[in-house]
């Protein structure tokens, strides 16, 4: 297993169809002062799918950083949380 570091993010798995990796989607919000509201937004991260985990498409997963293993991936998948039905 990699060593990890720093932030923890909770996501949905959009796509697993590249080896080895998928594509997490993760739901936050932030809050625009000059309008007094708060503004939802999602972000794709790459993450690196080990194959004793082997997430699929629909997995609630538990990403952690770790050190930078390709030009886009810096997450690792730890855990699967929810199974798709």
């Amino acid at each position: 297993m990699l060593k990890t570091r720093g932030n923890e993010i909770e996501g949905i798995v959009v796509s697993d169809k590249a080896k080895k990796s998928v594509i997490v989607e993760h739901a936050y919000t932030t809050f625009l002062t000059k309008y007094e509201r708060s503004l939802r937004k999602t972000s794709r991260i790459a993450a690196y799918n080990p194959e004793c985990i082997n997430a699929r498409t629909g997995d609630k997963v538990l990403l952690s950083e770790t050190r930078r293993l390709s030009k886009t991936k810096s997450f690792v998948v730890m855990k699967i949380l929810n199974k798709a039905e």
